[in-house]
Order: C-alpha cells, then structure tokens, then sequence
C-alpha cells in the first residue's frame, strides 16, 4: 500500500485511530484525525500521536475542504459502517478501510488471527506465550488491547503476528489474510451493530474470506452454525476442535485429557486438571490455540507445556481473593449474555452475581436459566437492571433472590455486607460497560481495587 504523500481520514480518536495515525505519518502519509464527539479538543485528540505536527484534528465537524482532498479514509472499529457520514465517504468513491486492513497492508510475517464471540482474548493471549515459546519475533496485537497499526512497521519477514480480531474489525477487511484463523463459537451479540444474527454470522465468518485451501481455519465442531460452515462454505482446510466427542482428525477431550489426531499424528496434550483455567469454555480456548500452534508447525512438547503453565488473562473468570471466607472472581470481560453463562459454570461455589450496564439488545433468558441453583443473589445495577429483573422472574427466578441498586458501588457494598462465608461474588455482567465504565478493563479494576483495598 502506497501511502507517501496521501491524505488520509481516520475516523475516531480512540486507541485505534491515534495507532493509525502514527503508522500513516511514519509511512509519510497526512492523516486528518477526525472524531464526532461533543467537547473534544485538538490538544486532548492529539495526545498520543508521535509525530502531532504532520496529523490534522478535526474534532465535531469536518470541513468540506479537507473531505475534497482525501485519498483514504480508516474507520476505527468502534465507528459503525453505515453511519451517514460513512456512507457519503464512500459515495465519493473514497476507498474505505479499517485500521486491521491498514496495519495487515503496511506489516510482514505470518499472521495468526482468532474471532468469535467469546473465548478472543484468552485464546490470543495463550497462543501468543506458545509462539513466544518457539519463535523469536512475535507480536500479540489487536481487540486484546494493542493496536495492531502499532506494531505493523516494527514487524519483518520473521515476524509472527497474533491478533485477536472482533467482529467490528472484520467489516473493514480486504487483503487481510491470516495464515492461520479460528473462529471459537458465535452466539448473539452486537446486535445494535450488526442488525440481524445473519450479518453477525456473516462478518464473523469474513475471518476467512482471502483464505485458501493452503491456509487452515480451526473451528468449533460442537458450534452448528460453525460446523455447517466447515462442513460446506469454508474456504481454508479445517481444522475441528471438540469438548463433547472423539474426533477421527482435530483435537478434542478424552476422559479430561487432551488429544490431537492430525494428518496421521496422534499426541497427548496433558490432563485438563493440570490447567490453571477452568471450566470446558476454557479448555474449548486451550483447545484452539494449541490447534492454531500445530498448524503454524509448533511442537506438541512445546505446546503442552506452555498451556500447563499458563494464567488466566485479567477480567476473565479471574481469581481476585479470598476475604473473610469468600472468594471474589473477576469476570468483567463478560459482555453478552453467553460469555456470562460461561462464568456462572465455572463457578463451584453458591455465588452472588453482579450483573447489569449497558443494554446491547440482548436476550439474557438462556443465561438466567444457566443459573441451575448456582446463584444465591442476583444483584442488578445499571441501565439494564430492571430489564433483567423481568426476564429473571419470567424465567422463575425467585423475587427475593433480586437485589436491584443503581451502581457497581453499590452492588459491591451489598456482596461484602450479605456475603456469607463458603461462597463467591462474581462480577459477570452479560451487558457492556458503557455508561457507567468507558470498558470493561476499567470496570474490573474497579472490582479488584475494592476487593484488595476495602475489604
């Protein structure tokens, strides 16, 4: 990609769009940094740009003449494709991109990439400590936390790039084309993005879009929209994973063991109880990334001992403390309803849930139905919390067992005042954190904050 001399519109000022902008201005573009919120400043938009002299911020409003000069223009993920202004730019006949597409164009090496509605981030996290493990140059990049246009111009020939890849990132693809890509599992979410589950399922699926029979796709045997796509759409060779069954050829779970067949080889992976992670979600993640790591010619010696070692990522069903006889689980991370469900099994404990923020449009009926005698308090705070409160008496929760408040705070203060010894408070939300949280990483420090200095 030729980006000398170009003018370029990076639409949105977040963590995306300022890795963007030092990527095009180090590659000698002239990115205009535009962003639609109320009460930005330059100085403020401009913080973390490198090079500020060679970046244009236009906060609020975008002035025809700048709109007249554009070369290109890159969407930041939190920035919808169909919002009207996007749809003017591309009217021009302005080519239209994201910041993933950006970085894979500029970058080199092999690239790795993970999507699915749960299970990214600790799938990414614990492929990349793999990789790490039997390469040298590794990159761990994208929805996990770093920009990936952050590091695409530090990459080279060697480099392998890990990256976990939402669904919003995949709209904006053209060239980017994985080497190696999973699809975890896809359940509802993001609807008030994507309008319908077929444009999810869709996008999700746009991970191997530019794939070919020479690349794989690990998949989810037990998910049927992903099975039905392995069995008949999917353009890479697959490569199955399963928590439910044997499988001829892929990797699956045999009396707690892990087990690969692939192409005529057969390997033991270790017993899931020598896994710091818990839970079948977790093991269905250690799964696709040991999968991921065969197929990018990892060895299997390699692979079991690094998923032996390795701990669970912050926010996800995470071990905070015991206090007082009551263990604190941190699982902010828990935006949808399904990834919430996935918390509540692992939990071993009668366990007070924290649940509540802001509303995605979801359906939280199967989550609540999860619940199997596991929960002794459901407590409820923030926009969604009396949405929830109705679908949990519909489903036969019982009313008492509903503590309605307005804020985290507050939920908290509840736990640590009801909480009795032998159980667990879990923060599990089944809802985004916007609103009361800029993102769920602040929310669950939050959590953790109280749990290790207040109590």
């Amino acid at each position: 990609m030729e980006l000398q001399g170009k003018h370029v519109l990076v639409y949105g000022a977040g963590r995306s769009g300022i890795g963007a902008c030092n990527l095009l201005a180090e590659c000698g573009a002239a990115p205009v940094l535009f962003d639609e919120k109320e009460g930005l400043e330059k100085e403020a938009m401009l913080a973390g740009v490198e090079k500020k002299d060679a970046v244009t911020a236009c906060p609020g409003t975008l002035p025809e003449d700048i709109i007249d000069a554009l070369d290109l223009v890159v969407l930041s993920p939190g920035v919808p494709t169909d919002l009207p202004k996007v749809r003017m730019l591309k009217d021009r006949g302005l080519p239209v991109i994201g910041e993933v597409e950006l970085a894979y164009e500029t970058g080199r090496g092999r690239v790795l990439a993970i999507t699915g509605t749960n299970g990214k981030t600790t799938t990414t996290a614990l492929l990349g400590e793999i990789m790490k493990a039997a390469v040298p140059e590794v990159f761990v990049v994208g929805n996990i936390g770093n920009a990936y246009t952050g590091a695409a111009l530090a990459t080279t020939d060697n480099s392998v790039v890990v990256a976990e890849i939402s669904s919003f990132q995949l709209e904006t693809i053209d060239k980017f084309r994985p080497e190696v890509s999973a699809i975890l599992n896809i359940t509802e979410d993001h609807l008030n993005r994507h309008h319908t589950m077929e444009e999810y399922i869709r996008v999700k699926e746009m991970i191997t879009l530019n794939q070919d029979s020479s690349c794989t796709c690990v998949l989810n045997y037990e998910d049927p929209v992903l099975r039905e796509f392995g069995e008949n759409h999917c353009p890479a060779s697959v490569f199955w994973f399963s928590s439910a069954r044997k499988l001829e050829d892929g990797m699956f779970l045999d009396n707690g063991r892990i087990i690969m067949k692939r192409g005529g080889v057969t390997a033991d992976l270790g017993d899931v109880e020598e896994l710091k992670l818990i839970g079948t979600h977790n093991y269905e993640n250690v799964m696709a990334a040991s999968a991921m790591a065969y197929s990018a010619g990892v060895g299997t010696d390699v692979i079991a001992r690094v998923i032996r070692d390795f701990r669970p990522v912050a926010h996800r069903i995470e071990y905070i403390a015991e206090k007082n006889g009551v263990i604190w689980y941190n699982d902010s991370k828990g935006t949808n309803p399904d990834a919430a469900v996935r918390g509540i099994l692992a939990m071993k404990r009668p366990t007070y849930l924290i649940a509540g923020g802001y509303d995605k449009g979801s359906d939280y009926s199967g989550w609540i139905r999860s619940f199997g005698g596991r929960v002794r308090r459901l407590v409820l705070e923030g926009a969604t919390r009396f949405d929830i409160k109705k679908t949990a008496l519909e489903c036969g929760f019982p009313e008492e067992n509903i503590v309605v408040v307005e804020t985290m705070r507050e939920a908290m203060d509840y736990c640590r005042g009801h909480a009795e010894p032998g159980t667990a408070v879990l923060l599990s939300p089944a809802c985004a954190s916007w609103g009361e949280f800029p993102n769920y990483e602040v929310r669950g420090e939050e959590f953790r904050n109280y749990v290790e200095k207040e109590i």
